[in-house]
């Protein structure tokens, strides 16, 4: 994956530009529309790709696209803007996914500190979580695009079908097909904020502890703990599946990490996760996946490239104000 630390001032200015096209006065009616409507675009193109830095630079390309557009011909400045969103997000899921190919071992979204409005929304909490995140990518890039924008936005099939160029008909059964498939992966029932940080206590405890009965108590049989450094910080190279497995590898691994740093607790993604703080940086973020009161999934971005949105609370809409 590239670097988006490079990038990231420029996308940081991009996200304010709009706001400063006209300083001393009203803004024009094309950045009135872009700033109105910035968060939810926002939005779709992260929950599109999985990465804050391309959503940011989907933004950026949505943003000169949108610019040179006659306003006067345009009926719904919405539907418009979220179908050039989509346009640029899906030429990049592509080409994400050819970059995804040689990245070195598991790759994960990139986590978002998010503000306690996003876990009020329960369904776009459930959309951003690290675990949903992870069964988008199993869907072919055309596939994703269709569901997030009908099961998350609600968009019509109408609109979808200018957005990714196919026919009503076939959004309708892409869209099905996508419904399916995510279905039978996503997590079994919605987590209540009390429940998840119930459970991220206790696992928490347990962790900084390095109590192998109380982290067998929490974690499910089943439990993934996948692990992305990218390359450039030490992670698990390939996943580790089960309770006894998973249990130990956190016994001996964090609780010693635990004595280096500060485990902290954070709203990532919508839900409560963990923040490990090494001299005082963020080193590593720990989100956590669980059914029926039990962590079933475990994902620890360690990748510093894409810890940055971990800076500041990101605003995330699934409708304009």
């Amino acid at each position: 994956m590239r670097n988006a630390h490079g990038e990231h001032g420029e996308r940081e200015e991009h996200g304010q530009h709009a706001e400063r096209t006209e300083t001393g006065g009203r803004a024009d009616p094309a950045t009135e529309t872009f700033v109105a409507h910035r968060n939810l675009l926002f939005t779709v193109a992260y929950e599109m790709l999985g990465s804050a830095a391309d959503a940011e630079d989907v933004l950026q390309e949505t943003w000169l696209r949108w610019v040179g557009v006659d306003l006067g011909t345009v009926r719904d400045r919405r539907a418009y803007l979220v179908r050039i969103t989509t346009r640029q997000a899906l030429s990049r899921l592509r080409a994400l996914g050819r970059r995804k190919e040689s990245y070195v071992g598991p790759w994960l979204p990139e986590p978002l500190l998010t503000a306690p409005d996003v876990a009020e929304d329960v369904e776009l909490a459930d959309s951003v979580s690290m675990a949903m995140l992870l069964v988008l990518e199993t869907l072919a890039p055309t596939e994703r695009a269709v569901f997030v924008l009908r099961e998350v936005f609600d968009v019509g099939y109408d609109e979808i079908a200018e957005a990714v160029d196919k026919s009503q008909d076939a959004v309708r059964q892409i869209a099905h097909r996508a419904r399916a498939h995510v279905a039978a992966r996503r997590p079994r029932g919605t987590v209540s904020p009390a429940e998840a940080k119930h459970a991220l206590d206790a696992f928490q405890r347990a962790t900084e502890t390095g109590d192998l009965q109380g982290l067998l108590d929490i974690l499910a049989p089943e439990v993934v703990f996948l692990g992305d450094g990218g390359g450039i910080k030490q992670a698990l190279p390939r996943p580790v599946v089960g309770a006894d497995k998973v249990a130990r590898l956190l016994a001996n691994g964090l609780s010693r990490l635990s004595v280096l740093g500060s485990l902290r607790p954070a709203q990532v993604n919508g839900y409560p996760a963990l923040t490990l703080h090494v001299d005082g940086a963020l080193d590593t973020v720990v989100a956590l996946r669980i059914d029926d009161g039990l962590v079933t999934g475990l994902y620890a971005v360690r990748n510093p490239e894409k810890l940055s949105h971990m800076r500041r609370a990101t605003t995330l809409r699934r409708a304009a104000p």
